[in-house]
This record gives C-alpha cells, structure tokens and sequence, in this order.
C-alpha cells in the first residue's frame, strides 16, 4: 500500500529487561483467546520488521502494564526507544485515576515529551468470565475524580469499555465535552447473540453523539477469535462502526502483537483497504493517517 499509515494502537514490550507480571504466565482460556503465545518479547525490531513495506510514517505506543505499581517507568523506557528509532511517536500511558497519587504520576508522565493520552482499562462485563476487573471502575467516584485532571494536563483518553458500559461512558464524555476521548477496538462487541449486538450499536450510538468521542477500528482478533484476514468477515462491524462515527472521528490500528494472535499485520491493513475502496481519497487520508495525526497531536 501506498497510502500513508499511522498506526494508531500497538504496544511493544521486552521481557528481558522489564517486567510485566501479566506476560509471566499468559493463560490459554482469556476471554481474547489462548495469550500464551504473547509470552515472549516484541521489541521495536520486531515491529519494524512486521511494518515491511508498508508505508507507516508513524506509530501511537498503548501501555502495556509494565511495572504496575510504578508505570512512568514504561513511559521512560519508550522515550529511550522513541530516541534511538523514530518510533513511536506517541505514548498512551498508564494512569490508575483512582488513586490519591494520580495527579504525581501524571506530572511524572510528561517530563517525557511523547505523551499524549492516557489509558485505564476499564473492561468490566456482569459475566465473570468477560471481564478483567472485580468493579466498575468508571462509576467509581475516586476514578472519576482522577479522570478530571486529563484537560488540566492538556491530555486525552483512550477509553476501553464493553458495550453494557457505554451508557456510562457517554454520560461521562458529556460531562466532559472539551476532553478529546477515543473509544477503543469499536466498542469492543464480544457478546455475539442478538441481544449483545443490540447492545453495541445502542452504545455506539450514545458515544456517537458526543462529537468529543473518537473510534479507534481495530482489534478484530480479540472480537472474532476465528478472524484470519478475511476483509468481508469484518464488513458489517466496520461499515456500522464509520456511519456511525463518519470517517472524521475513526481511524484505523492494527493492535499488534495482540492481533498477531490472528492474523498477520499486512492482512489487516489489506482489510481496511479493501473495506474502504468505494470511500474518497480524502476519507482513506483521513482514517489511515490524518485523524490519528490529530487526535495524537503528531
């Protein structure tokens, strides 16, 4: 592809050096799928490497839950990578809101100049088995309190949340209308019965009509554990996903290494041109590049 690429949603991590209790012992039976195989370093070699010969001119780093007690120190690991090769351009870093030293750790955050956003997961599902949090985080009023200190910085979000917590996160970017927030993987569909997907696109809809909200489309593998590529499988969920949002607040990632779970990295950038070859030559710029430049200030 010729087109210019800003990948805006891949993590790198290497474990002889740091530590990231979660790559220890990655399980088989995560609700993403079998992580064992993620249980291994993936350095920026190995990511420029999966870059080829695509054109990707820039790259936004997602933590990855390094040293969690102390996560600023992922953040000046990066710094030194970013120095020595051009990528990543942009960090989104880890920021527990809820805690009473949050505002310390988000000053300590930018003394590197690659910060850009913040993320705190907040995937939280009734069923026990889909979720990755004992509470609902984003109805907790210390979260929310920490939340508010993003403008204060001149930070964004990047929000991940499953469906039955959108109500929530749209009341939130409402309250916050000057916050520049983007919604992770399209909302994260992983309850695939009617009933889930009427739940996404009422979701959808409420985080739609926040004009602060943004959509990263990207994460099929963790969506569609049976995903290997093929660009009609992921036609629906993207088409809805960019009528929803328009091709002004998307753009498109690849979630690499997670994706790798799935599919190769030239497959999914194959997709998203294969989806979108009916739209304009400004509305391609703007999801493959333009909107993440903008919203990452890059």
């Amino acid at each position: 592809m010729d087109i210019p690429i800003v990948d805006a949603h891949h993590h790198l991590w290497d474990l002889e050096t740091n530590s990231y209790p979660w790559l220890v012992a990655p399980p088989s039976d995560h609700v993403i799928g079998d992580l064992r195989p993620l249980g291994k370093s993936y350095t920026i070699d190995d990511f420029k490497a999966e870059i080829g010969g695509h054109n990707v001119v820039k790259s936004v780093h997602i933590e990855c839950h390094m040293y969690p007690d102390d996560p600023v120190e992922e953040t000046k690991w990066l710094s030194g990578v970013a120095r020595e090769h051009g990528y990543p351009h942009a960090f989104v870093v880890h920021v527990p809101l809820q805690r009473p030293d949050a505002q310390q750790m988000l000053e300590r955050h930018l003394e590197y100049a690659n910060v850009r956003s913040v993320r705190h997961m907040l995937l939280w599902h009734p069923d026990p088995k889909k979720t990755f949090f004992e509470s609902d985080l984003i109805r907790s009023h210390d979260w929310r309190r920490g939340f508010t200190l993003l403008r204060r910085y001149g930070l964004s979000f990047d929000l991940a949340v499953y469906p039955n917590q959108m109500e929530d996160a749209a009341e939130l970017a409402r309250r916050h209308p000057d916050l520049p927030i983007v919604l992770l993987h399209a909302g994260m569909p992983i309850d695939s019965d009617p009933e889930g997907w009427q739940r996404w696109r009422a979701g959808m809809k409420l985080m739609a009509a926040c004009d602060n909200v943004w959509v990263k489309v990207s994460g099929w593998g963790m969506i569609d554990n049976q995903w290997r590529g093929d660009a009609a499988r992921l036609a629906p969920l993207v088409h809805e996903t960019l009528e929803m949002f328009g091709t002004d607040r998307a753009m498109f990632a690849s979630n690499f290494p997670v994706d790798r779970l799935y599919s190769d990295y030239a497959s999914i950038w194959r997709a998203f041109d294969a989806l979108t070859r009916s739209f304009s030559e400004a509305e391609r710029h703007r999801l493959f590049h333009a909107n993440a430049e903008q919203f990452y200030r890059i």
